[in-house]
């Protein structure tokens, strides 16, 4: 009897065991949260601060960094399949609507109702007029100048003064460029676009106006071969080859190509993100750390007040993820929101605005380059949204930017012609 109690003392523990290893261990089993997103520094910033949440419910996650180029085809075809490759994906106004039948309403979580409600409304509801959106960061252009370089009285006002200014910097032997900036297919905003508004005009009629109905309505009309226009896509040329203040190449740059010029100290101005800001003041990574100002953008003929924009980047979550994740998702959310160290923390590394409005009255309360970015952006008139938000935008971007591209390098003379040829291919994209 005794041998046969061993046995059954035994066969006890290896059945314990084998619980702990198979039903137990299940149950216990380590939550996790995959995170598809750019490599950016904002992204990385936004994130760090629901890692520091995760860390402490015992939570992984798992970053999927993507190279904006394909970014938004990738994850259009994993929302389009129902997939739930990831819990959370970075959502941009560009492609608000483009998502909006295949994320989760994120109104219900806490902290959203400290974030600004305009650029969320302008892009981020669904249908049924819910929120798809939780904001990580307020991303406004920003035009940026060298301070050893000018004093802030000296800052061109204006597209003329940019040139005056740009060529006397040269000849001086202070900078080889005055202006450079993204140009390209996706980071047209940092030429073309805050030009274009900056001499009240815009891609489509009525100037300004982002109401789909309103829109249709006028039959989706595009603007870019009447004079505010093609002043705009002259005034690029002549930069480029008349008056040589910006690099011949910049019909091929984004963002990072420009910054990177910017950064060495070859060029006076640049207007991208006010979230580089952090990269520029960075001596790891820039020749002109402590040296960067902010000021508003220069106007066009056409305008009497200068012109800024105020969007957002965010996180969503994709429908197709199951619903206890859907909830573990829209908790790190909610701990990113209301953790107002992190977002200050943000800023201070970043340059990026926090999506938390009561943030912004403690950082006004001691940071000067935080009233600075107030006073020469989101002080200023937004007359209009910084994208238009239908589900055909991405291909009227592309259209928009394989005109722009073809009329800057060919001939001048061309651009009219190039223009007007365009407007067919923009509202063939636009109704099509």
């Amino acid at each position: 009897m005794g041998g046969l109690r061993t046995k059954w003392w035994l066969s006890g523990i290896v059945a314990c065991a084998l619980l702990a290893l198979t039903g137990a261990g299940a149950g216990a089993a380590e939550k996790e949260l995959k995170i598809g997103y750019m490599k950016h520094d904002i992204q990385d910033a936004s994130v760090a601060i629901m890692e520091r949440w995760a860390a402490r419910q015992g939570i992984k996650i798992t970053k999927v960094p993507m190279a904006y180029n394909v970014f938004m085809e990738k994850i259009t075809a994993t929302l389009t399949s129902g997939g739930d490759q990831f819990d959370l994906i970075w959502h941009n106004d560009d492609w608000g609507q483009l998502w909006k039948k295949w994320l989760e309403p994120t109104d219900d979580i806490p902290g959203m109702k400290s974030v600004a409600r305009e650029p969320v409304v302008g892009s981020f509801l669904n249908d049924e007029g819910k929120t798809t959106v939780v904001p990580m960061v307020h991303t406004v252009g920003t035009f940026f100048y060298r301070t050893d370089l000018l004093k802030e009285s000296e800052v061109p006002k204006t597209l003329a003064e940019l040139v005056t200014v740009s060529k006397r910097l040269q000849e001086q032997g202070k900078v080889r460029w005055g202006y450079v900036g993204g140009m390209k297919m996706n980071h047209t905003w940092f030429t073309l676009w805050w030009s274009m508004w900056s001499n009240n005009c815009d891609i489509f009629y009525p100037i300004f106006e982002r109401n789909n109905d309103v829109l249709a309505k006028n039959g989706w009309k595009p603007a870019i071969a009447d004079p505010c226009h093609r002043e705009v896509v002259e005034y690029w040329w002549d930069a480029m080859n008349a008056h040589k203040i910006s690099p011949k190449a910049m019909p091929s740059y984004g963002r990072d190509e420009a910054n990177a010029i910017f950064m060495a100290g070859d060029a006076a101005f640049t207007l991208v993100d006010s979230t580089h800001f952090g990269s520029f003041n960075d001596p790891k990574k820039s020749k002109i750390a402590g040296k960067v100002g902010m000021a508003k953008f220069p106007m066009g003929p056409r305008r009497t007040k200068p012109f800024s924009w105020n969007e957002i980047w965010g996180w969503a979550i994709p429908k197709g993820v199951p619903a206890e994740r859907k909830a573990l998702a829209k908790q790190a959310l909610q701990a990113m929101l209301t953790d107002e160290a992190g977002q200050i923390e943000m800023w201070k590394t970043t340059g990026g605005p926090p999506p938390s409005m009561p943030v912004w009255g403690k950082i006004a309360a001691v940071d000067p380059v935080f009233n600075k970015l107030k006073e020469v952006v989101f002080d200023q008139e937004h007359a209009t949204h910084a994208a238009y938000y239908f589900e055909k935008w991405p291909a009227v971007h592309k259209a928009y930017s394989d005109v722009a591209i073809k009329a800057l390098t060919g001939s001048r003379e061309e651009i009219p012609k190039v223009l007007s040829d365009g407007v067919k291919l923009i509202h063939d994209a636009a109704v099509n």
